[in-house]
């Protein structure tokens, strides 16, 4: 009797034991103690919004993940030119970036910058809620990105040079402009009669200090962030494109995540490019109030502007005939704007 409630005691004990040391806890998920890094490269400068706007996407996604994804941000071209940032992602030699490549996502983002397609920014964040983007997101899954949120890149995009203020259709001609690997914005300049020139983004300050070229085109918000005004006379507000800023991820990446972890980076990043775009948008007037204390501004009039809109007009039809997208999706786009004008 004595020997059974030894072993009792001593079963006992030993359960106690278990217990304590966590064996009888439910074994952890697979997977749960992996790590996964995420690197991220763009071509802004660290005090962009673009980059304040990772950092927000870093510390949150790092905390919520208890520090199974791991953030690393590279700014300032430091992993390469936009291009060949999106061909990395593409194979998941780096995890994310952001910036104009978007045709190699999907060429229906396209559709965003056609000239003057959007009378005001309200305008293009009602598009970038609604089905067309989600369906155009999805898209880009097969062609080797995933695309879980999408902003607004600094606000319409305006025009600086060194020549004269452009404020007629007349006074673009002739004038060499710095032009992103965008062809929408190229052919827009096309059609203006003025001579694009792709430079690359980092190095546009020294292309219009030494008059490589001319002028550029750019949000406000990039004009005064790489300080083009210390090298520019003039600034025109012509409010021609406003472009699309997708949070691009390596879908290869993407899928390897854990449901839960999938979960958790959707919501990180939907609020960090409704964070970046909240940003670049509110400081756009505070902006362009910095500009005018170094350039002179003027403001292109409705009627001069009308005639900006006609040399542009087959802008539009080319993307169509080229396939980019069809005027099914530009319909959707003005059927649905129609409600807000």
């Amino acid at each position: 009797m004595k020997r059974l409630v030894c072993v009792g005691i001593m079963l006992a004990m030993i359960l106690v034991s278990l217990v304590a040391n966590g064996a009888t806890e439910q074994p952890k998920k697979e997977g749960t103690d992996k790590v996964y890094v995420y690197k991220f490269g763009h071509s802004m400068t660290e005090e962009s919004a673009r980059h304040k706007s990772m950092v927000y996407f870093k510390e949150e996604l790092e905390k919520r993940s208890n520090g199974r994804i791991q953030v690393e941000l590279y700014a300032n071209s430091l992993l390469g030119n936009e291009s060949e940032m999106m061909d990395m992602v593409k194979i998941n030699a780096i995890q994310g970036t952001r910036g104009s490549q978007f045709e190699k996502a999907n060429p229906q983002y396209l559709i965003y910058n056609l000239p003057f397609i959007f009378e005001n920014s309200d305008e293009f964040r009602l598009i970038l809620d609604s089905p067309f983007e989600q369906r155009i997101a999805k898209v880009a899954n097969k062609n080797g990105y995933y695309i879980a949120a999408t902003g607004i890149a600094g606000g319409y995009r305006q025009i600086t040079n060194n020549r004269r203020p452009i404020k007629t259709v007349e006074d673009i001609k002739g004038l060499k402009l710095r032009v992103p690997p965008l062809e929408p914005v190229l052919k827009a300049i096309e059609a203006l009669q003025a001579n694009p020139a792709q430079v690359p983004y980092n190095e546009t300050y020294m292309a219009l200090k030494t008059g490589v070229v001319d002028g550029q085109e750019n949000p406000p918000s990039n004009i005064v962030d790489m300080k083009f005004y210390e090298v520019q006379k003039y600034l025109s507000i012509v409010n021609y494109i406003i472009c699309p800023d997708c949070l691009f991820t390596s879908n290869e990446w993407y899928q390897s995540l854990p449901a839960d972890l999938q979960k958790i980076f959707n919501e990180v990043s939907k609020e960090t490019m409704k964070k970046s775009t909240d940003i670049w948008l509110a400081a756009e007037e505070a902006n362009l109030t910095f500009l005018g204390q170094h350039l002179e501004v003027n403001t292109v009039t409705p009627e001069n502007l009308s005639k900006f809109r006609e040399k542009v007009a087959p802008v539009w039809q080319y993307f169509i005939d080229k396939g980019a997208f069809t005027q099914a999706d530009v319909d959707e786009i003005q059927s649905r704007l129609k409600s807000v004008r």
